[in-house]
């Protein structure tokens, strides 16, 4: 593993990018957590993966694919625009955790125009620095959302900009296959179509057509903090969610690693239902 800092953030704090680059050659996945910094879990999910990447059950999987993690996009955010230190904060016990940018710009919107510090680093420090050749992009959504009356663990989406590759949209499709069927099966997991639009100022839009990478929305059910109650997680949730980011995580390398991911069925896209939100 190799830890680099890939640039700050508009206070200043450090962003990282972790990485596992066997071979140059190899096929390479990109997972980018917290753009928004009042989505949590799929960090602490990132750091988990990280830690099982140095485990026997993975034993292998680094020969054969190149690993990038960028485990906190947003860290003014996650600290809730806060001034004082990491360490003051957690000593506070307060939670003020927001989705924008200490500019309150959303960089889930900043991929096309690029103003901000934080955007700038993973456009101009990741994704032109590396052949990437697939990313998973980790957000949440409220608690509300359903399929079938079902409450959902969370929903997925491809890139649904039209000018993206027809290759790359087809490569978007095997990876979600690939994370649907290692989610579906569990039963603490349930999973819907996100309803997502065309801009490519977002990520999974944008980054597929201008670096024809393969890219994938994940959102996983509730969040950290946010100003409607109907969207904040109970603490109940929190273990099966970051568990199911790490099982995607898991699942995803290995497909990759092993060429799987390369013949995965993608025709459950088809009759894969759309959610919806629940009256809260």
């Amino acid at each position: 593993m190799e830890l680099e800092v890939i640039g700050q953030s508009v206070k200043g704090r450090d962003i990282h990018l972790v990485k596992y680059i066997s071979d140059p050659d190899n096929p390479t996945i990109l997972y980018l957590t917290q753009q928004h910094g009042n989505e949590q879990l799929t960090t602490e999910g990132a750091l988990a993966f990280i830690k099982s990447l140095g485990t026997g059950k993975m034993k292998g999987v680094l020969d054969g694919v190149n690993i990038l993690v960028l485990p906190m996009a947003n860290p003014d955010g996650a600290m809730g625009d806060v001034d004082f230190s990491l360490e003051d904060y957690i000593a506070s016990g307060d939670r003020n955790l927001t989705r924008y940018n200490a500019n309150e710009v959303d960089l889930n919107r900043d991929h096309v125009a690029k103003t901000q510090p934080e955007t700038q680093a993973l456009h101009y420090n990741v994704l032109k620095e590396y052949s990437i050749d697939y990313m998973i992009d980790l957000h949440h959504q409220g608690t509300r959302s359903a399929v079938d009356g079902q409450l959902v663990s969370g929903s997925f989406l491809y890139p649904t900009s039209p000018n993206v590759d027809a290759d790359v949209l087809e490569g978007s499709k095997r990876l979600g296959s690939i994370v649907y069927n290692a989610i579906q099966p569990t039963g603490w997991g349930h999973l819907g179509k996100y309803v997502g639009g065309t801009a490519e100022t977002i990520g999974r839009n944008g980054i597929a057509v201008e670096y024809d990478i393969s890219t994938l929305l994940f959102e996983m059910r509730g969040m950290s903090d946010h100003e409607g109650e109907w969207a904040v997680l109970g603490q109940k949730s929190n273990g099966y969610l970051i568990k199911q980011t790490v099982v995607t995580l898991e699942a995803t390398a290995r497909a990759i690693a092993d060429g799987s991911v390369e013949t995965a069925d993608t025709t459950f896209w088809d009759t894969l239902p759309e959610q919806y939100n629940l009256p809260r």
